[in-house]
């Protein structure tokens, strides 16, 4: 830029700067020369000088404010005010009044006299697990053993194209690219943070050092978490090594059994592992009838998402949850593909439908969990708090008026949410009795030819709705509303490859007779509607969640807008709001939960499905439920809560950490005080007939 600078200063006369010797030398030698030539000068000086100015004024035009301008500035002040306020906070001396830190659990409860008992093992979940290149293309070539996932993510701005190419799998195998090695990396660190500053299991594990833990009797699994679960044996034996370690971690640690603390989709991996190890090879591990009832005391599940995430069907669909839809509606066309051409959401979806774990997050067990057109488990919840006294008088009236009244005066009966619509295609289609809506046939799901809507101008990002036609988009769309049944024939349909190959290693629906020699196949073992707990009556589970918080449960779609680059023909209808309980905000209906999964994936199995000795449990493991209002941080001090309960937030959780310290330090469920519930989910778990 500098050279070119330069070359226009030699193309341009500029007015000459004189100092006062050269001034007088110039005015001396003006004068010797002849009126002519002076005057030519003057006037091709003059034509000079008009022009430049013509030039400045132009340069100094004030330049049209752009919507990048605008995010650049707040995104400026908000990186500003949080160093400001961090730098203040460090500055401070800890004596001060109200500044005192909050001490932490661990410390508290080695005084009491707790000390470590039981090994402990920490399963992570779904991209909380750091993941290092170990063999690359020549544009990574130079990033051996570094972090890909986790950490800074500085590659993603020197090299974004590069970092996807590395961080995406194989589409037809689900396995490594030719060239490509990336792994997941090892031990405490895998998983302590997920980026500077921004705590994952770091809290926990610190203490539980306090209490005595450290790396003899405390142990990550780590693993690939874009992998199927028995993929990740297959390339990289990460269950034959978890297998050995509790073995080797029982033996060295007294014969003691071991506490596992698996988090978010972690929960499922293990719920894989514990039918993997039982089971004979070459498909499961060899361990025999009984390893998981010697080896195991509890498991302890932190977020389970046991019955599925919603929020996965709007990822696979669009590549969007809620976030998402709120940046679209307060800066429309920031991540819309005609921004600047980068199609931001198309690479993320080429990606993300490469990775075979996000289909284990697809909801479990069909319209009997998930409710269908016309009722759902939470029908007459209530989410904003100034309405639910309301609501409760409204029931009460309602039910008064059914005893007392013989068809006199009338009464509005409040809408209930119709949360077994889990995809509706306007809102329209959310609230019609199921009578008017349209009936599915055949024909919807029929591919037309394809058509490559994509523009070389835009990079040619390829996603399976390139394969689609128009008319096939608009007839799976037009007022249409789907449940979790029907959605499956729909991902099937825009996005048969990733399906076709993930479903050979998950399974989503209920097992008729969990005796049938199909079950002992591995792509059940992670649903927990189709598969038998071990038969291990010592062992404890318990399902530790936080509530209190909106969390996504049903989605208004709409068609998207053509654009010159779009390829993504499906979006969220961020301006789909509003309903009597105030469910409805920017096209997403939301439940109770812990900001990612809804209650009833978290408890209902705890609660209901598991609980005493039934078929999915039929050594009649005990299981407990401990729920954790949410509280949000009142003070800088407190970082993301003491008291939260969001999906990962929870981790810093002081009641959480101490219920697990107990349990590892060789508490049981009873001791601690068996169930703590808030939410409604033995109402809800009730209305289920499995």
């Amino acid at each position: 830029m500098a050279y070119i600078l330069r070359f226009r200063k030699l193309c341009f006369l500029e007015p000459v700067k004189y100092s006062s010797c050269d001034k007088a030398k110039a005015d001396e030698k003006k004068s010797v020369e002849t009126p002519k030539v002076e005057n030519e000068d003057q006037g091709a000086v003059s034509a000079v000088l008009e022009e430049n100015t013509k030039r400045k004024k132009q340069k100094k035009q004030p330049k049209e404010w752009r919507c990048i301008d605008s995010c650049c500035w707040i995104l400026g002040y908000m990186c500003t005010t949080w160093w400001l306020l961090l730098f203040l906070f460090h500055c401070l001396p800890g004596n001060l009044p109200g500044l005192k830190v909050p001490e932490p659990p661990g410390a508290r409860l080695k005084r009491e006299g707790l000390t470590a008992l039981h090994p402990v093992v920490l399963a992570p979940g779904i991209v909380t697990g750091g993941l290092e290149l170990w063999e690359g293309k020549p544009c990574y070539e130079d990033l051996f053993r570094r972090r890909l996932w986790g950490g800074s993510f500085t590659e993603i701005f020197k090299r974004p194209m590069c970092w996807l190419e590395h961080l995406s799998l194989d589409n037809e195998t689900g396995l490594d690219p030719p060239g490509i090695r990336v792994r997941a990396v090892p031990g405490l660190v895998a998983a302590d943070y997920f980026a500077p500053g921004y705590f994952v299991w770091a809290i926990l594990i610190e203490n539980l050092a306090r209490i005595g833990y450290e790396g003899k009797n405390m142990y990550m699994a780590a693993y690939d978490w874009r992998l199927s679960f028995q993929n990740t044996e297959i390339r990289d034996q990460t269950l034959s090594r978890l297998k050995s370690k509790i073995e080797l971690m029982y033996v060295t640690n007294g014969n003691k059994k071991v506490v596992v603390v698996p988090h978010s989709m972690g929960v499922i991996y293990f719920l894989h592992f514990l039918k993997w190890v039982e089971s004979p090879p070459p498909m499961g591990g060899g361990g025999g009838p009984g390893w998981c009832g010697k080896h195991i005391k509890a498991i302890m599940n932190i977020g389970p998402a046991l019955l599925g995430v919603p929020k996965t069907i709007s990822n696979i669909l669009s590549a969007e949850s809620k976030d998402v839809a709120f940046i679209r509606a307060m800066a429309p066309g920031l991540l819309d593909s005609d921004f600047l051409g980068l199609q931001t959401l198309e690479h993320v979806m080429r990606v993300s439908r490469t990775w075979d774990s996000i289909v284990s997050l697809i909801p479990k067990g069909g319209e009997t969990i998930w409710g269908n057109l016309d009722w759902s488990p939470e029908e007459g919840h209530v989410c904003d708090s100034a309405k639910k006294t309301q609501h409760q008088q409204h029931l009460d009236n309602n039910r008064k008026n059914e005893n007392n009244s013989k068809g006199g005066t009338s009464f509005r009966v409040q809408e209930l949410t119709k949360y077994g619509r889990m995809i509706s295609f306007g809102k329209a289609a959310s609230d019609l009795p199921s009578s008017q809506l349209p009936v599915f046939g055949s024909e919807e799901f029929v591919r037309g030819n394809s058509s490559s809507n994509s523009n070389s101008s835009c990079g040619d990002v390829w996603t399976e709705y390139n394969e689609m036609t128009q008319e096939s988009i608009k007839k799976i769309a037009e007022n249409k509303a789907y449940t979790v049944r029907t959605l499956l024939d729909l991902l099937r349909f825009i996005a048969p490859k990733m399906m076709k190959r993930a479903e050979a290693h998950f399974s989503h629906g209920i097992a008729d007779d969990l005796d049938d020699p199909k079950y002992n196949h591995y792509k059940y073992w992670s649903n927990p509607l189709e598969t038998k707990l071990p038969d291990a009556p010592d062992m404890e589970i318990y399902c530790l969640y936080g509530v209190g918080i909106p969390t996504e449960r049903s989605y208004v779609y709409k068609l998207s807008a053509s654009g010159r680059c779009k390829t993504i023909p499906l979006q969220i209808d961020s301006s789909a709001d509003g309903s009597d309980n105030g469910c409805l905000k920017g096209g997403v209906y939301f439940a109770d939960g812990d900001e990612s999964v809804p209650v009833l994936s978290a408890g209902f199995m705890c609660a209901k499905g598991w609980k005493g000795k039934t078929r999915f449990n039929p050594s009649g493991i005990a299981t407990y439920i401990r729920e954790y209002m949410h509280k949000p941080p009142t003070s800088l001090l407190e970082g993301r809560g003491l008291e939260s309960g969001a999906h990962v937030d929870i981790m810093g959780n002081v009641a959480l950490i101490e219920d697990i310290l107990r349990v590892a330090a060789g508490a049981s469920g009873a001791e601690l005080g068996g169930d703590r519930i808030y939410s409604d989910i033995r109402k809800m778990s009730e209305k289920i007939n499995i």
